[in-house]
């Protein structure tokens, strides 16, 4: 099973906060794109992280060829077509920048989206911009489609400010555009709150298809009352399907998982064999037969709200 999201990267400051270096990544196959990323780096406004860190919030490129790209030949090469940047800021700090790539074949069906809403202008969140593959109807329907707090997936996230998943978009009466979902082959979804631009809302949105899913699971651990220790809050697993049993009564330490370490630091972490992880989530991504992990924290005023965690 291919997964849409083919690459993850992780871009973070430099010692003087001047550039962005490259921290790690998930390559798959793709070794050769890899070597071309690890010796970059990029300056404020300059590449997809570097525009990312100067716009305050997620910038999707469906253009890697003719923009200001500068992995063209590289990224084209490796069949990939479609970037995604998303920063972490504490503040006026960044933290780091999360760089996924996608790529376009007739094989690959599922969407990333990104939603804003400024209050001063408009009651309604509109699209700012998406990739959908080759699901162009469904494009159509979202390009004209407007979100009210609480309605949609991007209502939903933007109303509760926490990230939301849903594992069945067809039946979701929660899903506005369920319909146009079901003869997309879309079939679930996950939401994120990405609210690091001053009285500005911004959701990014991730649809799944069975065939092609965006990540093989999802997860969303949140800090406990005391803050002590993280705890499993939802999440949607193809390959086993009654994962949440192995996350009862566990409690993830600052420090002790993949997960929690992104929520000690504020960093995305990434894991390449996370299935030989001590903690429980190694242990239920070994009986699933998961092989690496993407943690990805969500702060809101330089506080943790939860972590969400990809596994591919």
């Amino acid at each position: 099973m291919k997964t849409f999201i083919q690459v993850s990267e992780i871009w973070v400051p430099s010692k003087d906060r001047t550039i962005l270096e490259f921290k790690g990544g998930l390559y798959g196959p793709h070794k050769q794109f890899r070597m071309a990323s690890e010796r970059l780096c990029f300056g404020y406004d300059e590449g997809l992280p570097g525009k990312a860190w100067a716009a305050r919030h997620p910038v999707i490129l469906n253009d890697l060829q003719n923009s200001y790209f500068r992995r063209a030949a590289s990224a084209q090469e490796a069949g990939l077509t479609c970037g995604v940047a998303l920063p972490i800021f504490a503040g006026d700090y960044l933290l780091a920048v999360l760089v996924m790539f996608c790529g376009d074949d007739e094989e690959r069906i599922g969407a990333i989206e990104l939603w804003h809403n400024d209050p001063g202008a408009s009651y309604d969140m509109g699209l700012v911009d998406g990739y959908y593959g080759i699901a162009e109807n469904f494009e159509f329907i979202s390009r004209r489609t407007l979100f009210r707090p609480g309605f949609g997936l991007p209502g939903m996230v933007w109303k509760s400010g926490m990230p939301v998943v849903l594992g069945d978009l067809w039946h979701a009466e929660s899903f506005l555009r369920k319909d146009d979902a079901r003869k997309a082959g879309l079939s679930k979804g996950l939401g994120l709150p990405v609210n690091y631009q001053p009285g500005q809302n911004y959701v990014m949105t991730f649809l799944s298809a069975m065939g092609t899913p965006i990540a093989r699971r999802f997860e969303v651990w949140i800090p406990t009352e005391d803050r002590e220790a993280l705890v499993f809050n939802a999440g949607h697993c193809d390959r086993k399907p009654d994962f949440a049993e192995d996350y009862i009564g566990a409690r993830l330490l600052p420090g002790d998982s993949p997960i929690s370490r992104a929520w000690a630091t504020g960093i995305p972490e990434i894991n390449e064999s996370v299935g030989e992880d001590s903690s429980a989530i190694g242990a239920s991504a070994h009986k699933a037969g998961l092989e690496s992990l993407l943690a990805l924290p969500v702060l809101e005023d330089g506080r943790l709200k939860a972590v969400v965690a990809f596994y591919f």
